[in-house]
């Protein structure tokens, strides 16, 4: 049985071998080059008792390392590992089932990762070096979300993260699974939804923002124009045809091209959508985003990062006074007229993703943005465990969806003890 460290050094000879004729490499077929691999093996390996899995093994890593990702393809293929923090090439930390392991493995260098690095950012078009050492950027391949920061500013080595993202997108089937949401919880969104109810998603980091958006856009009508506008692309909206997706641009190392979000934002406007969706929100394209809302574009989605909803309201105008200086009352009174309903989602301390609260914004009392809230989680002893409960009170803005033909119960009840 070889160990990590013997697996590693015959990894790395075999590398070496194959990278003496960088030519004949760069003009194989994966499948020749794989076949090159395993007759090195056979010949290099010939004084090692390995067993044919074992073979198989250092044969993948080698080919992954030359034309994958190298140890983040073992990590990309396990679909129960949600997250993945490298710290340098020595430690490698993944998030299972909202618990932190180290990583058994490592890279072979910091020169590797490094090239690993350059192969993911090269593929989306992007640049990361000395002068430009920090990257938001995504894997072609599945779309997962990756961050990069460099040496010098990383004190560790090269600093990859990496959230990933299912296979298959999130539905709110699946939130009823989860526990997420209730069954009447999912039927009242469906109707906001249908009927073009602007709606905004405020939750920490990790918390499922944007999951959460995705599976509210499974409510969208498949015969609508949909424009999506992300800082990398992550919404995965599959019975839409009709959809345009916009990502935003990094300046290259001269300082130009940059494309962000509030050039995205105001470039959709001419692109006839009928909903617009925006990944997450964080600076001056708010206003943008606002004044959007307030001409006509119902039905969008958004999302922004935050620990209540009261503190996603503040935000908002902080982000909006980062565009353009107006008194504080005239930024309240676009945002309540834009936006219909905030949903706060949270993690909680097991690791599951929850829905905290909705809330309709009701309007303005002496200056200040008031809320009625729809729905509310109510915990139990314990902290963790508990129930998304309606509060009783009922939507006061129902017209657009006497306009598009549905329904709410009179009011939503629920007692102290019990769940709705």
């Amino acid at each position: 049985m070889l160990t990590e460290e013997i697996t590693l050094r015959l990894v790395k000879e075999i590398k070496r071998f194959l990278l003496e004729d960088a030519l004949a490499l760069s003009r194989s077929s994966d499948e020749q080059l794989m076949v090159r691999i395993k007759e090195i093996i056979d010949h290099k390996l010939v004084h090692y008792e390995i067993t044919p899995q074992e073979r198989e093994k250092i044969a993948r890593r080698v080919f992954s390392s030359l034309r994958g990702l190298g140890i983040l393809d073992e990590l990309l293929n396990d679909d129960s590992i949600t997250e993945i923090m490298i710290n340098g090439p020595e430690n490698i930390f993944v998030e299972k089932d909202g618990q932190i392991y180290r990583y058994r493995r490592q890279f072979e260098s910091e020169q590797h990762l490094l090239d690993i690095i350059q192969r993911i950012v090269g593929e989306a078009g992007k640049e990361v070096n000395q002068a430009n050492p920090i990257v938001d950027t995504r894997i072609q391949k599945d779309g997962s979300r990756v961050n990069v920061v460099l040496p010098p500013i990383s004190l560790a080595g090269p600093v990859v993260t990496i959230r990933k993202f299912s296979k298959k997108p999130m539905t709110v089937e699946k939130l009823l699974e989860y526990g997420s949401i209730t069954p009447e919880v999912a039927d009242f969104l469906q109707k906001l939804v249908r009927a073009k109810y602007n709606i905004f998603i405020s939750g920490g980091t990790g918390s499922g923002k944007t999951t959460f958006l995705n599976a509210l856009s499974n409510f969208i009508p498949g015969d609508e124009r949909i424009i999506t506008i992300e800082d990398s692309a992550e919404l995965q909206i599959r019975q839409v045809e009709n959809i345009v997706r916009l990502e935003c641009r990094n300046a290259n190392v001269q300082g130009k091209g940059e494309v962000d979000m509030a050039q995205l934002v105001k470039a959709s406007l001419r692109m006839r959508p009928d909903r617009i969706l925006i990944g997450e929100v964080r600076g001056k394209e708010v206003m943008d985003m606002i004044q959007a809302l307030n001409t006509g574009h119902s039905g969008s989605l958004s999302t922004g990062h935050a620990n209540s909803i009261e503190g996603m309201l503040k935000r908002l105008e902080a982000m909006f006074l980062q565009a353009v200086e107006v008194p504080v009352d005239a930024i309240r009174n676009q945002i309540t007229e834009a936006i219909d309903i905030m949903i706060h989602v949270s993690r909680m301390q097991d690791g599951s993703r929850k829905v905290m609260e909705i809330a309709e914004l009701s309007g303005l009392e002496d200056g200040v943005i008031t809320t009625n809230p729809l729905f509310q989680y109510r915990t139990e002893e314990d902290g963790i465990t508990g129930t998304l409960r309606a509060t009783g009170n009922t939507l006061q803005n129902q017209e657009k969806l006497m306009i598009s033909g549905h329904h709410l119960p009179q009011a939503y009840t629920w007692k102290e003890g019990q769940t709705s």
